[in-house]
């Protein structure tokens, strides 16, 4: 009995020791089968990248020579707007010397067109499936969104190419505009460049000069320049005029017409204030220069002839009464000293 109990036992084990040597193997199969499986997924990703990247690099090396076709259109063209450039200045400078801002914007205009043609060109060459008609759509549906990014960008250059056609204003002209005095140095599609009198640059965008009040102080030729000088009481009215007046009769870069003046603009607290005006040409000699000029001129022609320029004159009163304790109020008036 014992020994069938423990026969029994040891099939019972031998069994269980088969079954789990058999579930053992079926899970290191199946667990290789898992591997091998992701293993060969992986690769066929990694072939798929490999062959895609060879695709792409075979394809941009098929696409080389058009590249540099495209490339050497490009520069062609850019060659083109480079000459077309040089024609026009040298074409038309010398016909137009009063538009010179016409000659700045056929020079941008037409070479930025140029340049533009040979780039659709290049690129039509470079990508063979692309066709202007396709740049014209694209740009269609997002020309919301680029106008209102580019507003202020597009509103300079409207205002650029405006300036340029009106000629307000030219290169070399002295304008005024808000806080700012300078002189032009170059007028661009985008913003106009000045340079002040104490040398520094200021840029101005276009759109600001087109739609804001600029004064040109040499649009003309002539310019008046004025100054008062004051003259005492004393002193006759009608001599101080012609002395003033011989004065500008002398200086070489004054303009006989208009005439000079000498008026009489008023009469103030201590002095009898004249009005003095005349003309210049910029070409010849500064405002400011003619101005020193003649406020010297006069200065010494007055005062060689003893009529005097006044200035104010103030009167100081010192009070030097000494009070003595215990007189504040003895009904006295302090005494005053004037200087």
């Amino acid at each position: 009995m014992a020994e069938q109990t423990i026969r029994e036992a040891s099939e019972n084990t031998a069994e269980a020791i088969s079954d789990a040597t058999q579930a053992t193997a079926t899970l290191v199969q199946n667990a290789g089968k898992a591997t091998t499986h992701k293993v060969l997924e992986k690769a066929t990703e990694y072939k798929d990248v490999y062959t895609t990247v060879h695709e792409m690099a075979q394809h941009f090396w098929e696409r080389v020579p058009y590249l540099l076709i495209a490339l050497t259109v490009f520069l062609i063209f850019w060659l083109i707007s480079k000459v077309f450039k040089y024609f026009v200045v040298k074409t038309l400078s010398g016909r137009a010397k009063r538009k010179q801002n016409l000659v700045l914007v056929l020079n941008r205009i037409g070479s930025t067109f140029i340049v533009f043609i040979g780039f659709m060109i290049a690129l039509v060459i470079a990508i063979p499936g692309f066709t202007p008609a396709q740049l014209i759509s694209a740009l269609g549906i997002g020309s919301v969104a680029i106008g209102f990014a580019f507003k202020d960008i597009f509103q300079n250059m409207l205002s650029g190419i405006l300036i340029l056609l009106s000629e307000p204003f030219r290169i070399g002209d002295e304008i005024v505009t808000g806080t700012f005095t300078g002189v032009v140095e170059d007028i661009q599609i985008r913003a106009t460049y000045i340079r002040t009198g104490d040398g520094r640059r200021i840029v101005i965008p276009n759109a600001n000069l087109f739609t804001n009040p600029v004064t040109v102080n040499t649009a003309f030729v002539k310019r008046q320049c004025t100054f008062d000088v004051g003259i005492s009481y004393q002193a006759n009215i009608q001599d101080a005029k012609t002395i003033i007046l011989d004065v500008l009769d002398q200086v070489r870069t004054i303009q006989s017409q208009p005439t000079p003046s000498v008026q009489v603009k008023t009469l103030g607290d201590f002095s009898i204030v004249l009005h003095i005006s005349w003309w210049v040409d910029v070409k010849e000699v500064g405002i400011g220069a003619s101005i020193d000029e003649v406020q010297i001129l006069v200065k010494e022609a007055l005062t060689t002839k003893g009529i005097n320029i006044p200035y104010p004159i103030q009167q100081l009163v010192m009070d030097q009464t000494t009070v003595v304790p215990g007189s504040e109020n003895n009904g006295l008036t302090p005494a005053k000293s004037e200087f």
